[in-house]
């Protein structure tokens, strides 16, 4: 594909599929906040150290502002907005970073939240080194990662106790 052209991609996009037409040049930030009008995932930097822009593509963290819409033709794709999709109210990772004041101005905590949600469903009980390796390509520039790290810690809590209660 050249630069200029277009190309008709097919992705899957918090459960909901998308045939969009897409520049080559366009990246994925640009179509799930402007063409799919989901402006949770942030833009920060637009070089991909600050890590605002991570969504997951087929299950693992990406970073939207460097990864090219064409490149997802046929990817799965979730958003922030799609954790808390259902009527249950909050995911357990956005609960627990209200809980534990996981942010402060909230630029960074779409980053965050998709980045930590593999840790919550594969690896909850990761050490606190692995832990804040895993979160180490994310920067906050308010929190100072304590409550970032602690809310993290605490879905898991969060998780147990809707399953108590449901019992």
């Amino acid at each position: 594909m050249n630069p200029g052209e277009s190309a008709r991609i097919e992705l899957t996009v918090n459960g909901i599929a998308h045939q969009i037409d897409v520049e080559a040049r366009w990246l994925l930030s640009d179509v799930l906040r402007h063409t799919i009008g989901l402006t949770g995932t942030h833009v920060g930097c637009e070089h991909g150290v600050c890590g605002c822009c991570t969504v997951l593509i087929d299950g693992e963290p990406a970073r939207s502002c460097l990864t090219f819409a064409v490149q997802t033709d046929g990817a799965a794709i979730t958003t922030v907005e799609g954790l808390a999709a259902s009527d249950d109210g909050l995911h357990p990772l956005q609960e627990s970073f209200r809980m534990h004041h996981g942010l402060q101005c909230g630029y960074c905590t779409p980053g965050f939240l998709m980045t930590a949600l593999p840790i919550y469903e594969r690896a909850p009980e990761m050490s606190d080194e692995e832990l804040r390796k895993a979160i180490s390509g994310q920067l906050c520039r308010c929190t100072g990662y304590a409550g970032i790290l602690s809310a993290i810690r605490g879905a898991a809590e969060i998780e147990r106790s809707r399953k108590g209660a449901e019992s």
